[in-house]
C-alpha cells in the first residue's frame, strides 16, 4: 500500500500505487490521479493503463503526463491545469513522489505562489524543493 503525503487540501503526492491503491484512494476523496511516470520504468511497475482503469473504475479521473528527467513547460501546464480544473482532492505519483511535486510546485510557483510557502508544504511532505524553485 503506498504512502500518500498530503500537500495541501488540493494535492497530496505519493510513490509507486498500485491498482488496490485505486479504491483506497476514491475512499479517501480523491477525484482525480495523476500519473506522472513513464510506462517501462521498471518491469514490476503497473502500467499507466492498468492503473487508469483502475482509478476510473473507482469513479476518479486519471492523467497520464509522464516526466523523465526535469518536467517540460508543457508537463507543468497540463499538471497545473488538470489541479485546478479538478473540484476536489489529487493524488499525483511517480516513482518516488519527487517528479510529481516538483511539476506541480513549479506550476504553482509561474503563478504567483509564495516560494517560502511551497518549499514549506513540500517539506511537510517529505519533500526539499529548496533547489527546484527559483529563489
Amino acid at each position: 500500500m503506498s504512502d500518500f503525503r498530503r500537500v495541501n487540501d488540493s494535492l497530496s503526492v505519493s510513490p509507486q500505487v498500485s491498482e488496490a491503491d485505486m479504491a483506497r484512494a476514491a475512499a479517501e476523496g480523491f477525484v482525480l490521479v495523476i500519473n506522472n511516470r513513464p510506462d517501462g520504468e521498471d518491469p514490476s511497475q503497473p502500467s499507466s493503463a492498468t492503473i487508469e482503469a483502475a482509478a476510473r473504475a473507482a469513479g476518479m479521473d486519471y492523467l497520464y503526463a509522464p516526466v523523465r528527467g526535469g518536467p517540460t513547460p508543457d508537463q507543468v501546464e497540463a499538471v497545473r491545469a488538470a489541479v485546478e480544473a479538478a473540484g476536489g482532492p489529487v493524488l499525483a505519483f511517480c516513482r518516488s513522489g519527487t517528479r510529481s511535486i516538483v511539476t506541480w510546485s513549479i506550476g504553482q510557483a509561474m503563478t504567483g505562489a509564495d516560494r517560502q510557502t511551497l518549499v514549506d508544504q513540500g517539506l511537510q511532505a517529505g519533500y526539499d524543493l529548496s533547489g527546484v524553485l527559483p529563489a
